[in-house]
Parts: structure tokens; sequence; C-alpha cells
């Protein structure tokens, strides 16, 4: 599809109709709230990066999985992996992410042992076992996608997409830093499934085979199409103004000890153009916001009472907050 024809209703219907045939084939072999999944694709496109904050067992690597076989890579991707995933465990180095310099046997010849961060789709299993010196080793991938190591920097694929996953109990644990946690453009959770879904969790993947009819369903380009599509999004001078109210009101609402940060209102920016693409429209509404506000946001709070529903907080922030209409 042309970047021309973004404000043409059939180009966006196509992308909308694409969008769903990605999401069938994802859950053709996970059971997942599709409004879950459609804000993880717009994260993904928005080129932003997702934790889950969840239990064990409920799906998290076979999501990762899922979105990476869904998409037909170029021959020329194979210098990456499609999907790897990172074990997070209290012993893991930075070097053991990012990857490290080598000497051949047998010469003086150094070279570089790519680390599994240089992959398309990185999980990123329980993040927060990780020491606070490795989990600063996802601070340039995640914001400039590209790693330096021993002063040398190295381009990271794109698309680029990191799933993390974080657990919220356990022995062990080391909080995600807020500059952490404010390059994720969303938090969510998968929460068990239905009685419904768990038996059919249970027929289709009790066997060897439950993989069996999955394939990619779409291209390489057709991906990187929609990246370049976010930005063609119309974004309303109006709802930029709504937007950046909002995460200001974070800063100086006495109930929280650190507000959103101004990159907040970035994310919240691009994963509104990428959810009103993908469900094929051309511009933000002041709904979408409204819908996406609290998803987008609330893992960058601090609230001065650590017992307070960060939820509760931005709720009442989207209540006395209105949409102001720009003096002329």
């Amino acid at each position: 599809m042309k970047i021309e024809q973004t404000g043409n209703a059939r180009a966006l219907a196509q992308v909308s109709r694409d969008v769903r045939v990605l999401m069938d084939n994802i859950r053709s072999v996970i059971y997942m709230n599709p409004g879950k999944l459609e804000y993880c694709i717009a994260s993904y496109i928005a080129g932003g990066h997702v934790i889950l904050a969840d239990s064990h067992g409920v799906g998290k690597t076979s999501l990762a999985r899922a979105l990476a076989g869904s998409i037909q890579w170029e021959k020329g991707s194979k210098d990456f992996e499609s999907f790897s995933r990172i074990q997070c465990t209290v012993d893991l180095l930075p070097q053991d992410i990012l990857g490290y310099n080598k000497i051949e046997p047998g010469s003086n010849k150094v070279s570089f042992k790519a680390g599994p961060i240089f992959a398309h789709f990185v999980l990123c299993d329980e993040i927060n076992l990780l020491t606070p010196k490795t989990q600063g080793s996802f601070f340039q991938a995640m914001e400039e996608q590209n790693v330096t190591v021993e002063g040398t920097t190295f381009c990271l694929p794109n698309p680029f997409f990191i799933i993390a996953t974080m657990n919220l109990k356990g022995a062990h644990l080391f909080p995600l830093p807020a500059p952490q946690l404010d390059r994720f453009m969303v938090e969510l959770s998968l929460g068990f499934p239905s009685l419904e879904d768990e038996v059919k969790i249970i027929t289709q993947h009790g066997r060897t085979d439950g993989w069996k009819n999955f394939k990619p369903v779409i291209s390489e380009k057709t991906i990187l199409g929609w990246q370049t599509l976010v930005d063609h999004v119309e974004i309303h001078p109006e709802i930029v103004d709504y937007i950046a109210r909002l995460v200001r009101e974070t800063r100086i609402n006495p109930e929280v000890q650190s507000g959103a940060s101004p990159r907040t209102g970035v994310k919240i920016s691009r994963f509104a153009r990428a959810l009103e693409l993908i469900r094929g429209r051309n511009f933000v509404s002041a709904d979408t916001v409204k819908e996406i506000f609290i998803t987008a946001c609330a893992h960058r709070l601090v609230p001065n009472d650590p017992v307070q529903s960060k939820e509760k907080i931005l709720e009442d922030i989207l209540r006395r907050t209105p949409v102001e209409k720009r003096k002329s």
C-alpha cells in the first residue's frame, strides 16, 4: 500500500482487514482478549514496547511467538532471528543480553558475538529478576533501537519489539527503575482465561500438533508500511493539547509523588494514532485518548501511598480534565 493513499477510505479499510487477519491468526493458537491483542499490535506498529504484569503460564511466550510467526520475513531479515527469548535470572549480566567481543581461535582477530537482543521480537521473561546493572542494558535498545558494546554501536533490526513480563510477587525481585518503565508504551495483563477458553486451550495444546496449521499471514513489507502510516494519522491540535494537560495533571496531583514524564505524551500520541489506524480511521478522537490513557500511563506513576490505586488517580484526572477548544 502506498503512503499517498493514507487518506483514502479504501486504503484504511485494507489496513483494518489485514489487522483482523493477523489477529485471527494469533488467536488460532492463543486465547486472548481481542482488545488487549489489539493494544499489543498497536504498540508494535507505533514503535513501542509492552510489559505484561502477569502470572506464569497464561500465554506470554505464545503471544510473542505467534506475533513473530505471523509475519513472513524477507530474505535479508535472516541476519536476525524473528523471535528470541531472554529468561531473566539474578546472575544474568549485560553481555548475556547484548553480546560480547571474542578473540577467534588461532588468530588475533576480534569478532562480535551478538546477544539475544538482536531479534525482531524479544520476549524478556521475568524482567524484574534482573539486577539494576543488567536492567540498564535495555535502556539504549528500547529508546534508540541500537546497542553499544565496548565503544562500538550496533543497529538492532527493524521492526524491533520487546515484550517483557514482570512478576508481581516473589523473592529476589528488583523494582524496575522509572526510566525503564517509562520506555514501555503500555502495561497489560493477559489474565486467566474463561472456563470456555481454558477448555479449548487444554483440547488444542494437550496435543503435540497444537500449532500444526499455524503459518505467516502478513508480509514484513506490510508491517513496515503500517509503521510508516502511523505518522499520517491526523491528530488535531486540540487533542495534542488535551494529552499534554492530562499528563501535566499527574505531576501536580497531591496524591502522586512522581508523575508522568513528557515522554508519556509522545507515547500516548503514537499509541493513539496506531490504534486508530488499525481500526480503519485516519484521525485521533478524544474518546480514544480517554480509552488508552490509564493503560498507557499507570505504570509511570509513583503514588505517595503505595496502596493507593493508580488507576483511581488517573480516573479522577480524566473526570476533571475536559477537552478544550483552542482559541483562534
